[in-house]
């Protein structure tokens, strides 16, 4: 922790008192009458009249009647003080100032009340113009300096100018002083030197004060501070309520709870708004409506910072008809009201109601701006918040680390490699890069942006004297996201033996994804056990992901028993029910689950949709036209418009049962320019029906698109290379190339013995590579005697056939196959390898000899879903 050097006194230039000249006196009686109810006009204009006699100032030979009209001159000078803080006109004071300078004997009470309303008005230079013009200053005066310095901001400012009344050892802090000095220690973090003033004020016998000791409370955290609490001798109602704020800031919620029940039994204390404010913010459903009902019957409910506190607890809540009834029956509303409508309308998904909200407030500042920005990301709407944040730098808002934290978390969900770098850059450049908020959010920023380089970088740097908890989720996720499920896993385990990872929900949860992704089942298990044993089985995020990797494991038992026996559900536990039989293709199954969620009154979302429509390549044709009047019904039933991923799904079941023409003019008649995805699903129609016409004319329409992500690139290269424009499929590369773009390469792994084997095309790493090479060629060598015929227009690359061949007999699949047969003792267990891509057609043949050559099981796991290869036979029938 820094340190303050005592002898460091603060830089202002001292300012001598101008040459006096004569001016009319300005008498009480020459004040003009001033309303206090509405703001004087030409209030300002007073300052030109401030001026005093020759004769008042050459002071020593004063006559009594001239003393006594000096006294009624600065009592008018108060009283001009006192009107220029209330209505914050600033030039008066400084008329006031000028006058108090050619003052023949100091008045040092109306300096510091020139000090106190410079601070007030927000001027601390000039406030310590007049301090130091004090040939004596008093108590008074270096306390009135102290506090307000530490009211704006300036708190190391403030720390010097208590060291500068220390070490001239002339006049002693009284209470109030420490009261200051100890608010600059809380708001700069200077705790050590907090402590070193708290034995300071022990020594000086002012442990008394009730006032003090409330200050002492706040500089500590809450075992400290229940000390100091359990030592006053007296309490009032800030004593309890620095403790409960304390104990809700730490997260210790039945403490605060229990503090204010002891509160409640005396009768000398009663709870204030602040406390309700308090603890309204910590409640749950039950204890909220209990601290309503007492606001309600006390009357603090129309109290401002009670009512703001009842809007936050009740958007917590999700009561949104709550929420809007409170905000229509306040009477008196702020800036920090809108602020909490707009974050409550941002939780409910609200967010042209917040942008209204946030137009109607007619002074915006950084708490607003950030509120809305936050709100736009959590919504998802990464490019709405970026231009927020570009407005804030236009109109000169102040930006706090919430405010960079979240233009971060903005740049990841628009996951644009430049617009991250340049993000990046400026907090580099402002120096904010360093602060661990901002730290953990460009982290993660950069997983989403394919940086994973930058995201290492930052994660290797990191400080070991700072938790690293959320920096090491935030790569773990990812490396789960970036396709590299090894790393993750690798990671958590020396995280763990580190201990530099805790294990809570979040944790639990992307581990447990981790190992769906990979199909480690028994991982997942392990972590559900730990999970289990814990206490966090209750969670609902984490009963969803243990239902995705128990399904994505072939354990679908398994999933279907977490799902039955979760507590409750929400729509992704439905969703991920969903995805466990469309997994598996059974489609019936998918249908009848959809069929009890609408029964159970939930709310379908758009994924639910996406995947119900899925759902229909998995059952018998004739319920096609159901499945034609969800999509079409989507807007009018659920309020849902069609997205790209919804004219995906129904593309891909369309051209399933080999409606092409249906499929194609479903493409054309789209609200909105195809998607890539869209038109892929219904290219990979075309290929498996062998429909040549339509193919060529989606492929026109795709090599017209622009791509915008990898996968896009690629299939714009595969589909030249198909076509044997060699030149044309090699400029999409290094167009790919430029841009920062990198092939994601197709893989295959299979875990024996607890260990991930992983295996690329032509993969020549592994340390057993000899053994696979020589196993492959006798496989395929029985296969091609079973009649397995190799489909060389899978290769698409530029060589001859005898090379093509090659290139096709070392696809990833076939070797981790290859290792699986050559590895697994036990014959009655079927060989389980996992694919990050969908299998190709001529790896898809491959397999059904060799479930006939080795008479085995192979079950494998492609981004389509399951495939049992029994006997010559797939369980996909051709649905892949």
């Amino acid at each position: 922790m820094a340190t303050v050097n005592p002898q460091c006194l603060l830089s202002f230039p001292h300012i001598h008192p101008p040459i006096n000249r004569p001016k009319p006196l300005l008498t009480p009686s020459s004040l003009p009458s001033l309303s206090l109810h509405g703001k004087p006009e030409r209030l300002s204009s007073l300052s030109a009249s401030l001026s005093l006699s020759p004769a008042i100032v050459s002071s020593s030979s004063s006559s009594s009647f001239e003393r006594e009209e000096m006294e009624s001159v600065v009592d008018g000078f108060f009283y001009l003080l006192r009107l220029s803080s209330q209505y914050h006109d600033v030039e008066v004071t400084r008329a006031v100032h000028a006058s108090f300078l050619k003052l023949g004997e100091e008045k040092t009470k109306l300096g510091n009340a020139l000090i106190s309303t410079y601070l007030k008005l927000g001027f601390p230079r000039d406030a310590f113009l007049v301090f130091v013009s004090l040939s004596s200053p008093t108590v008074v005066s270096y306390t009135a300096l102290i506090s307000g310095f530490a009211r704006l901001n300036l708190e190391i400012k403030a720390l010097k100018v208590f060291f500068k009344m220390r070490s001239e050892g002339v006049i002693e802090p009284n209470e109030y002083t420490f009261v200051a000095v100890l608010t600059a220690c809380v708001r700069s973090c200077r705790f050590s030197l907090g402590v070193q003033i708290h034995g300071l004020i022990v020594k000086s016998g002012f442990l008394n004060s009730v006032f003090v000791c409330n200050s002492v409370m706040s500089l500590y955290s809450s075992g400290d501070a229940v000390k100091v609490f359990d030592e006053m001798p007296q309490r009032d109602v800030t004593s309890w309520n620095t403790l409960i704020s304390c104990l809700v800031r730490e997260g210790m919620f039945d403490k605060a709870f229990g503090l204010f029940r002891e509160m409640n039994r005396f009768e000398e204390v009663e709870a204030d708004s602040f406390t309700l404010s308090t603890l309204l913010s910590a409640s749950d459903s039950m204890r909220g409506k209990e601290l309503h009902g007492r606001a309600v019957r006390v009357g603090l409910r129309q109290e401002l910072s009670v009512s703001n506190a009842l809007i936050g607890f009740y958007a917590k809540c999700g009561d949104v008809k709550k929420v809007e009834s409170l905000y229509e029956m306040m009477s008196v509303r702020d800036g920090f009201t809108l602020t909490e409508m707009i974050a409550a309308y941002m939780a409910f998904g609200m967010v042209d109601s917040a942008v209204e909200m946030f137009e109607k407030m007619p002074e915006k500042n950084t708490i607003s701006y950030n509120a809305l920005m936050a709100g736009f990301c959590r919504n998802g709407y990464g490019w709405k918040a970026l231009k927020l944040f570009t407005e804030m730098l236009q109109r000169g808002v102040e930006l706090t680390d919430f405010s960079l934290t979240s233009a971060v978390d903005a740049c990841g969900l628009v996951a644009e490699k430049k617009v991250s770098e340049q993000i990046h850059g400026f907090c580099i450049k402002f120096g904010c890069a360093s602060n661990h908020c901002i730290q953990t959010a460009l982290l993660d920023m950069c997983t989403r942006c394919e940086r994973m380089t930058d995201a290492e970088e930052i994660f290797e740097q990191w400080p070991s004297n700072v938790d690293s908890s959320k920096a090491t989720t935030s790569i773990l996720g990812g490396y789960s996201r970036t396709g590299l499920p090894e790393k993750a896993l690798s990671l958590f385990h020396q995280t763990l033996r580190e201990e530099k990872l805790v294990l809570d929900e979040v944790s639990l949860t992307l581990i447990i994804a981790v190992s769906g992704t990979l199909g480690f089942g028994e991982m997942g298990g392990q972590i559900h056990g730990y999970a289990l044993k814990g206490g966090y089985s209750s969670d609902i995020g984490l009963g969803n992901s243990l239902i995705s990797m128990y399904s994505k494991c072939c354990h679908f038992n398994d999933a279907i028993k977490v799902f039955n026996t979760m507590r409750e559900h929400d729509v992704v536990s439905w969703n991920s029910l969903i995805s466990c039989y469309i997994l598996r293709r059974n489609g019936d199954e998918a249908l009848a689950t959809w069929l009890r969620m609408n029964e159970e009154g939930i709310k379908p979302d758009t994924i639910t949709l996406s995947l119900v429509i899925s759902a229909y390549r998995y059952t018998e044709s004739d319920k096609l036209s159901t499945c034609r009047e969800l999509f079409l019904s989507m807007e009018t039933t659920y309020g849902i418009l069609p997205t790209a991923e919804h004219y995906t799904a129904y593309v891909r079941v369309l051209g399933h049962w080999g409606l092409l023409e249906e499929a194609e003019e479903t493409v054309n008649s789209m609200p909105f320019q195809p998607k890539v995805s869209v038109l892929r699903a219904l290219l990979d129609s075309c290929r498996v029906h062998s429909n040549t016409s339509i193919a060529k004319r989606v492929a026109k329409l795709v090599l017209s698109t622009k791509p915008a992500n990898p996968s896009e690139y690629i299939l714009k290269c595969n589909i030249y290379s198909a076509s044997g424009l060699w030149h044309r499929s090699e400029m999409i590369r290094e167009e790919m190339r430029e841009r920062g773009y990198r092939k994601h390469p197709s893989r295959s792994w299979i875990i024996h013995e607890n260990m991930i084997h992983s295996f690329h095309a032509r993969d020549t790493s592994h340390p057993q590579e000899k053994d696979i090479y020589s196993g492959l060629e006798i496989l395929i060598m029985e296969c091609l005697k079973a009649g397995y015929e190799p489909d060389t227009e899978f290769v698409l690359q530029e060589v001859d056939e005898l090379m093509k061949k090659t290139f096709l007999f070392h696809h990833s699949a076939k070797l981790a196959v290859t290792y699986g047969i050559l590895t697994s003792k036990n014959r009655g267990k079927p060989v389980r390898v996992v694919k990050n891509v969908m299998v190709c057609g001529d790896c898809h043949e491959f397999y059904k000899y060799v479930s006939v050559v080795v008479k085995r099981e192979i079950v494998l796991r492609d981004s389509s879903g399951f495939h049992r290869f029994v006997n010559g036979k797939c369980s996909c029938k051709g649905l892949w």
